[in-house]
């Protein structure tokens, strides 16, 4: 009996390609995806500094909110992680800028989250934008999620806001808050 011998060779370059596919991330899409992580991580960074402020100031409810906060934003960078990965693409971090430490006031540092918010926000519309404009339905699906949860983000932000506002220089109801902000868990949903 006659046995045939098949030999694969690979090299090294046409199996990164064969590997990658059709699914290969546009190198433009990859460079703004790495730009997301970094503010994404800077936004963890930014809420555990605020996390921070709040414990100083004996709130502890505040800083739990942040805490769990800075979690999402981690969650975040890890999904545009995987997604990159997922696509053939390479993740290249980058440093992350310092944050602000102080702030006049817990309504202030809601103030800034909430402007924070529409910033990553506006970051996602424009990572949506640049998918559109070079074809790439798969990062318009995957940013759909994202499209989402801002919404969400910024309500919640903006609600302790408005209840900051209401609350003045109250400090029954700043307390009150406090306690009410003590109770946030994260939900599976945002765990994803």
């Amino acid at each position: 009996m006659n046995s045939v011998v098949f030999t694969i060779e690979i090299h090294e370059k046409n199996s990164k390609e064969y590997r990658k596919g059709s699914i290969m991330l546009n190198k433009e899409m990859e460079k703004a995806y790495n730009d997301q992580i970094n503010a994404e991580l800077f936004s963890a960074y930014l809420y555990l500094s605020m996390a921070s402020y709040f414990e100083d100031k004996n709130l502890s409810g505040f800083a739990h909110w942040m805490r769990l906060q800075a979690q999402e934003e981690t969650g975040h960078a890890m999904k545009f992680i995987g997604y990159i990965q997922t696509r053939g693409g390479r993740v290249l971090l980058d440093k992350i800028d310092k944050p602000a430490q102080e702030w006049e006031s817990p309504l202030a540092a809601f103030t800034d989250a909430l402007g924070h918010e529409q910033y990553i926000t506006g970051r996602i519309n424009d990572l949506v934008k640049l998918s559109g404009e070079i074809n790439d339905y798969a990062s318009g699906q995957f940013l759909l999620w994202f499209v989402e949860e801002q919404v969400e983000e910024e309500e919640a932000a903006g609600e302790i806001r408005d209840k900051l506002e209401l609350v003045g220089d109250n400090p029954h109801g700043l307390l009150f808050l406090d306690k009410e902000l003590s109770a946030r868990v994260l939900t599976s949903a945002q765990d994803e």
